[in-house]
């Protein structure tokens, strides 16, 4: 795996990331979960209507073709949710990615990488802050706001919420903390992937072919 050429790419497609709200209304939202079991990556994308019920859940199973590294998660489970996002019916009208949007050392993480190739609305969701500063909830870097943190649920780590592509940093939050539904820690649609995926790691189902 060339890094130089990468970065290179990255560096391009950051150009095309749009930190702006789409025009068009959202009336349902998708949310994506990747789990890693023997090799494998399980990719699960749901998708929820306006009032938060489940439309339909859709998953891929593929092998791992290269290793974590900081920065490059895309290259490493960006394909699956790919492929999974094409077996969708009903194709969300804003996604959240596993991952970073914007808050990211070339502003092209999961999410924003994922947002540009879907061209869809995009928010990442991360665990854990990769880089820059939290000042009140806010996260600047190099002085830019790129990010919040967010505290969904008492007693819990935080979320830190990116906007990834034709979203506003906003727009992202907003709709981050209107997804998120007691008790549940993440969006309500990431919710039903993670559940899924959990099951599916589980049962251990073979990969398709």
């Amino acid at each position: 795996m060339d890094i130089i050429k990468l970065k290179e790419e990255q560096n391009k497609l950051a150009k095309k990331v749009i930190i702006s709200d789409s025009p068009e209304k959202i009336r349902t939202f998708g949310g994506t979960e990747q789990m890693i079991t023997d090799n494998r990556i399980i990719s699960v994308i749901s998708v929820l209507d306006s009032d938060f019920r489940p439309i339909e859940s859709k998953y891929t199973i593929s092998e791992i073709k290269m290793p974590y590294m900081s920065g490059f998660l895309f290259y490493r489970e960006g394909p699956a949710i790919m492929e999974t996002f094409s077996k969708l019916d009903s194709k969300p009208d804003v996604l959240f990615v596993k991952g970073n949007g914007i808050l990211h050392p070339r502003r092209i993480g999961m999410a924003s990488h994922v947002g540009i190739l879907l061209d869809i609305p995009t928010i990442g969701i991360a665990k854990s802050l990769m880089m820059g500063e939290n000042n009140e909830g806010t996260i600047y870097f190099d002085k830019e706001a790129m990010g919040y943190e967010l505290v969904s649920r008492e007693h819990a780590k935080p979320l830190y919420v990116s906007p990834g592509h034709k979203i506003s940093l906003k727009t992202s939050l907003e709709l981050a903390k209107k997804s998120i539904i007691y008790p549940h820690k993440l969006p309500e649609p990431m919710h039903e992937a993670h559940k899924y995926a959990s099951k599916l790691k589980k049962e251990k189902p073979v990969p398709e072919s």
